[in-house]
């Protein structure tokens, strides 16, 4: 699917015609209806008395005005909630499934289409599994640091899904593979960056979007972008869905993917068995002791997937194990894969290889969380009622978390089922968030942290 944006000066004949494009697309049309003219945010003004009441109610200080009317936000949001739902759709009905480089290299360039609509610019980065994205928007003040958004366009579900599950709307909700994890937060952010543009605003500070293409199997390659794009950034906002309730995720568990390989020696299993060594046995007893380690605090085991072995009349020559494993703590995190690292063979004959596949550090709560604070205060101005609590799962935020940067995640749709065949995303959530992340990026941030400008 291409996105038909409209060519320069010229605007979509009507806000029907354009919703069925883009969110951008949209937008331009709907500016038919009376463009808010919004205030410099920078110089503390806003767009009328009305706007700056609004703002002052705002606890924090650095928030002391909005882009334009709270109002005006908030129902432009709701009038491009439907193209962001149709585009939520149209990106979940492209199939991308984590190490499918064609599959998701066309879907990177679908989405490189709808954010340069905004205003961006986008360029795609080679990753041997897939295309990466890095899309970037200019902000009001250049001279202040980056505030970097992290995302993915790869899924857990394969090829062929959307043949017996098909997107779809029901009671409420549009159900699909991908579409909470993570179409739905791709398109919030797409809604969100058309809303400020029709507004005839940028954001407050430059703003960059990594979209990585593997982060479903833990970013093996995708992590050195987000890592190169950390330095200088004055926060991190991650596109991952909130929690089922909308709240914020303030903190994550550490994530990593072992490989534990067995090799062992093949022979006629009637005739020689003596001489062979049974690569399955060892694997098997191997797994017992694993689970030991992960008995310990802290520590969760996932045995994900076991093969091993070509026929029951021969001793298996080799088995391997894919194990997934979360930790609460670094120190758990640091114990456990030095005891893995440490496993040797039971039986002699028998090699044993660990191998760490991906790792993500576990990104800890932080103590008051002023980025928290300011997040709650925008939607408190906006009507929304919002808060933040950790997660259990891991993500592409556990990097600049686990650093101390100034790191919320969960700004994606809001729904839940998650690589479950139930997931789903709310529609009646799409305009808040868009509203609420428009907010958020055209806000001047206060500051964040004790050292250096936030």
């Amino acid at each position: 699917m291409t996105v038909p944006a409209a060519p320069d000066g010229e605007a979509p004949a009507s806000a029907s015609a354009a919703a069925s494009a883009s969110p951008a697309t949209a937008c331009t049309a709907t500016a038919a209806a009376g463009t808010v003219t919004a205030g410099t945010a920078d110089a503390g003004t806003a767009a009328g008395p009305a706007a700056a009441s609004a703002a002052g109610a705002v606890a924090s200080g650095t928030t002391a005005a909005l882009p334009g009317l709270p109002q005006a936000l908030s129902a432009r949001a709701r009038t491009l909630a439907g193209a962001v739902r149709r585009r939520c759709a149209d990106l979940a009905r492209i199939e991308s499934p984590s190490g499918d480089a064609p599959r998701l290299d066309a879907l990177a360039e679908e989405l490189a289409a709808g954010f340069r609509a905004t205003g961006a610019t986008a360029r795609r980065e080679p990753g041997p599994a897939g295309d990466h994205l890095v899309i970037e928007w200019p902000g009001r003040d250049e001279s202040l640091p980056h505030l970097l958004v992290v995302g993915h366009h790869d899924t857990v579900w394969p090829v062929g899904t959307l043949a017996d599950w098909p997107v779809a709307e029901q009671d409420g909700r549009l159900t699909g593979p991908g579409v909470v994890d993570m179409k739905g937060g791709l398109a919030v952010l797409e809604g969100a960056l058309a809303l400020l543009a029709d507004l005839g605003q940028r954001p407050h500070r430059s703003v960059r979007l990594v979209v990585v293409s593997d982060e479903e199997v833990g970013s093996p390659d995708g992590r050195r972008l987000v890592e190169r794009q950390l330095r200088g950034a004055a926060a991190v906002l991650g596109l991952e869905p909130p929690h089922p309730d909308g709240r914020l995720k303030t903190a994550r568990r550490g994530s990593t993917r072992v490989r534990l390989t067995v090799t062992g020696r093949e022979a006629h299993a009637g005739n020689d068995a003596h001489d062979g060594v049974s690569a399955v046995d060892e694997l098997v007893d191997q797994l017992v002791l694993v689970r030991g380690l992960a008995g310990q605090p802290g520590t969760e085991l996932n045995a994900g997937r076991i093969s091993g072995g070509s026929r029951a009349n021969v001793v298996a020559g080799r088995a391997e194990a894919e194990l997934g494993l979360r930790f609460s703590t670094v120190e758990a995190q640091r114990r456990t894969l030095d005891n893995l690292a440490r496993l040797t063979a039971l039986r002699p004959g028998a090699r044993v290889r660990t191998e760490v596949l991906s790792s993500r550090p576990a990104w800890p709560e932080r103590t008051g969380n002023p980025l928290l604070r300011h997040v709650r205060s925008l939607a408190a101005v906006l009507g929304q009622q919002l808060d933040g609590a950790p997660a259990g799962g891991a993500g592409d935020t556990n990097l600049p978390g686990s650093r101390g940067l100034p790191t919320l995640d969960g700004f994606g749709a809001v729904g839940a089922g998650a690589h479950a065949r139930h997931e789903y995303i709310r529609l009646d959530q799409l305009a808040p968030r868009i509203a609420l992340l428009a907010a958020l990026l055209a806000v001047p941030l206060p500051r964040l942290r004790d050292r250096g400008e936030g």
